[in-house]
């Protein structure tokens, strides 16, 4: 059965709204899937899931240290995230603050794993973000990202 893996970085609880957001839609969608706290997290996680949604706050354009980390910690890996699904969002506090550079930093690693990313032709095209507390604009990304993802997923390994 194909699980789902939803990965967040969060000091003050925005970037966790949002994954448990994403959580909730991949869920309902009818992917299994489980969210964690990057603290949390091993590099042996991302080998249990066909789909790996990771969520960061955006610290000066880029993502947040902690989620680096993971991602750093998983070059052991290497080769065995190749055709699993992966997504990523983001959290920032103006408009102009870095956001999609920060989707774009986690989908870059993503695809140096081999993981199959999928655009949006609507919405928040690279990824959900959010300025501040996610609003309802976030939060219905959130879940469009989610449905999407977990569409996809079972698409791919069911």
């Amino acid at each position: 059965m194909a699980k789902g893996l939803v990965i967040y970085y969060s000091r003050s609880g925005n970037t966790k709204a949002m994954a448990e957001a994403i959580t909730e839609a991949m869920n309902q969608g009818g992917l299994d899937t489980e969210c964690k706290a990057v603290a949390e997290t091993t590099p042996d996680d991302l080998l249990g899931a066909e789909a790996v949604v990771i969520g960061s706050p955006t610290y000066y354009g880029q993502m947040a240290s902690e989620i680096k980390k993971l991602i750093d910690d998983s070059v052991s890996k290497h080769g065995k995230l190749d055709g699993k699904v992966g997504a990523a969002f983001s959290s920032s506090v103006n408009t102009g603050g870095g956001n999609e550079t920060t989707i774009s930093g986690i989908l870059d690693c993503l695809l140096v794993h081999g993981m199959i990313i999928q655009g949006d032709p609507q919405g928040d095209h690279y990824g959900p973000v959010s300025l501040g507390r996610p609003d309802e604009r976030a939060l219905k990304q959130c879940r469009r990202r989610g449905e999407r993802v977990a569409k996809l997923t079972l698409q791919l390994f069911t």
